[in-house]
């Protein structure tokens, strides 16, 4: 993987999807939500195992702006202004290999707990 980089970084005109265009030709859309949802912030993620949270409500959420990070990563702000992700190439590459799995799983949390993509609550 460390062998892999972005050649694009594209966020869409309705702010709503990011392309990531990696150097062996392989790209990705990856939704605003997707990339909120399994942020790889402390915030969502915990500080250690068991801590990861479940963030409802974010369907409609939009990426505000994306900041380089060193020459490995890049923050993504949101319209929710949640912006301390810092999103490595490796994990942007995960999520267009793997996204709709990790939505998938997302969405059974989701229904787990009784929450919705639409309707914004504590995350838990």
């Amino acid at each position: 993987m460390s062998d892999l980089w972005p050649t694009e970084l594209r966020v869409s005109k309705d702010h709503q999807r990011l392309v990531v265009t990696f150097n062996d030709g392989a790209a990705f859309d990856l939704s605003a939500e997707l990339l909120r949802v399994l942020s790889p912030s402390a915030e969502v993620q915990g500080h250690g195992p068991g801590q990861k949270v479940t963030v409802p409500g974010k369907r409609n959420v939009a990426i505000l702006s994306m900041t380089p990070t060193g020459n490995y990563a890049v923050r993504i702000g949101f319209d929710d202004m949640h912006d301390t992700g810092i999103y490595t190439w490796s994990y942007l590459r995960e999520l267009g290999e793997k996204g709709a799995e990790l939505f998938a799983g997302y969405e059974r949390e989701l229904a787990e707990k009784g929450m919705s993509r639409d309707i914004s609550e504590k995350p838990r």
